[in-house]
């Protein structure tokens, strides 16, 4: 089963994920909005020295040269990118020191044409961003043309360099953004952290209530949650008394019914006598067998139900010594201390005692009992004997209510009957199989607290 997406990497991976979407579209904006400011900075620049260019330029002894070189010193630097020519009807009149290649073409223009224009053209060192006017001198004559540009690739540089420092700028301030949000995340999601440790402490060390204060939007929660743990116990506690009174109800009327059998036995009523006495241990079997299912129902109902293994099974070994003292039988505990089960130490006390008393019952001389947490989160005891064990088609018979593998030794039959239930009902599994010590071996596992 896949693992539920953690709810605090999803708010960090949503904020990252829109800071760095706000980081491109800013870098996108910020861009362009760059790109069209030196763009109209440079066709600024051309405007004013297109406008200088006319008024240094005139004709002296039928051609036309400059007063005086233009200002900006790069249109004298051969294939500078920076360039100017005088053109009459395509015949170049004059034209910037930096020009060593074929005339510049503009677009041709109409005679109404007598503002600056601006194109994009061909120039002798890559694309060229020209501005250009028409002057006319005599009205029967064609204009003479002014042109002034500036390759492309010195406003491309600019904005490659103005890009480079936006780019990590913005990474930077992203990668910034995004880790005070992670901060704010987790701090903001640290009273529900609080919250699941105080949840854990009241399993461990079984509280009744929830410990701790927390923020406005959370003690409600905590609140209803107390008052919800407040009516479960009363709930629990209603339930065991309504269990025991049924149970107490039940059976003096059985116990009745067993003793007017053994009159009747007396009486010389055998055979009748033997059916009530069978049909009475049944009853009381299943008396107590669904008294001990209603009891373990209301205990899982109760919060905080833990238990440590090794105690358990410590008290139950020292009551099955003294019983199978005359068998001379050797425990082995493998528990380490820090294990606890999930389960209230009065049910994990009847589940070990009548598997221990079964592994007593039938071993030659050894049991031994082992204990481990696994990777699952569960708590796995291993309980084996060395006795003559059990077949495999007898692994499921056993479980059953009032089913005896063998019919000679003593018992009703109910022990592992109500074992399963109780591992059952704490979400637990139970199964046999054969020992290393050549017994039976049974293995539980239990959730772990």
């Amino acid at each position: 089963m896949k693992e539920p997406a953690s709810l605090k990497n999803r708010l960090i991976v949503a904020a990252t994920a829109w800071i760095a979407f706000g980081m491109v579209l800013a870098w996108l904006i910020l861009s362009n909005v760059f790109r069209t400011h030196v763009t109209q900075q440079f066709y600024d620049e051309l405007f004013v020295h297109l406008s200088e260019l006319k008024r240094l330029a005139h004709t002296e002894n039928g051609q036309t040269v400059l007063r005086a070189p233009l200002s900006d010193p790069r249109y004298d630097v051969e294939n500078s990118g920076y360039y100017w020519e005088i053109q009459q009807k395509g015949k170049v009149l004059a034209r910037s020191p930096s020009m060593k290649a074929a005339p510049l073409t503009t677009p041709p223009d109409g005679r109404s044409d007598v503002g600056v224009h601006t194109h994009h053209i061909k120039g002798p060192t890559g694309e060229l961003l020209v501005a250009e006017s028409l002057e006319w001198k005599n009205p029967g004559e064609p204009p003479v043309q002014f042109i002034i540009g500036t390759d492309k690739r010195h406003l491309e540089s600019v904005v490659t360099s103005f890009n480079d420092t936006l780019s990590w700028s913005l990474t930077a301030l992203g990668v910034a953004m995004a880790a005070a949000a992670a901060l704010l995340i987790l701090y903001a999601m640290r009273p529900l952290g609080q919250l699941n440790v105080a949840l854990l402490k009241m399993r461990s060390a079984n509280l009744k209530c929830l410990p701790g204060n927390y923020p406005s939007e959370v003690q409600p929660l905590v609140d209803n949650l107390n008052y919800m743990f407040a009516s479960t116990t009363e709930l629990v506690q209603r339930a065991r008394t309504q269990a025991g009174n049924i149970a107490h109800g039940l059976r003096t009327p059985l116990a009745i019914l067993t003793d007017e059998a053994y009159r009747l036995k007396s009486c010389g009523c055998g055979a009748s006598a033997d059916t009530i006495l069978a049909q009475c241990r049944k009853m009381e079997a299943q008396i107590n067998h669904q008294t001990t299912r209603a009891r373990v129902v209301a205990n899982r109902l109760s919060p905080g139900a833990s238990s440590e293994v090794a105690s358990v099974v410590s008290d139950v070994i020292a009551a099955l010594s003294r019983i199978y003292a005359h068998k001379q039988l050797h425990f082995d505990v493998d528990v380490p201390p820090a294990i606890r089960a999930a389960c209230e130490a009065q049910d994990l006390q009847e589940i070990l005692g009548n598997i221990i008393d079964n592994a007593g019952k039938f071993a030659h001389s050894r049991v031994r009992i082992a204990a481990n947490e696994t990777k699952s989160g569960s708590v796995e005891i291993l309980v084996d004997d060395d006795g003559p064990g059990l077949p495999p088609e007898a692994h499921e018979v056993v479980f059953n209510v009032g089913e005896r593998w063998d019919t000679q030794a003593a018992g009703s039959g109910l022990g592992l009957a109500i074992v399963r239930d109780l591992v059952v009902l704490y979400n637990g599994e139970i199964q046999l199989d054969t020992s290393p010590l050549d017994g039976l071996r049974v293995s539980i596992r239990l959730p772990s607290a």
